[in-house]
């Protein structure tokens, strides 16, 4: 019965860890910077509420064209792209 008990314990208790953990790993997802909300971009690396809110601002008048772009945008420099290069894309890819 106490072995029971464990196993039903430790099956909980992964359930529970693997619940907290899998948001970690949605963040593998990749960013459309045309068309992500400010809390998609907010999950980039380097990327907070203000930086978030000044890409909405100039995609709005300009575009993305290339991931390359985002480096467009003031606040967002090579060292904020390098980290996010292989998540962020601006069409369906």
């Amino acid at each position: 019965m106490l072995r029971i008990k464990t196993r039903a314990i430790f099956i909980v208790l992964f359930l529970v860890l693997a619940g907290l953990i899998s948001p970690v790993y949605a963040t593998d997802d990749k960013v459309n910077i045309n068309t992500a909300s400010k809390e998609e971009l907010i999950t980039l690396k380097y990327v907070g509420e203000a930086t978030a809110e000044k890409i909405i601002e100039y995609r709005s008048a300009h575009p993305f064209v290339v991931p390359e772009d985002i480096m467009k945008v003031k606040g967002v420099g090579q060292k904020t792209f390098d980290v996010n290069k292989d998540r962020i894309c601006c069409g369906e890819s």
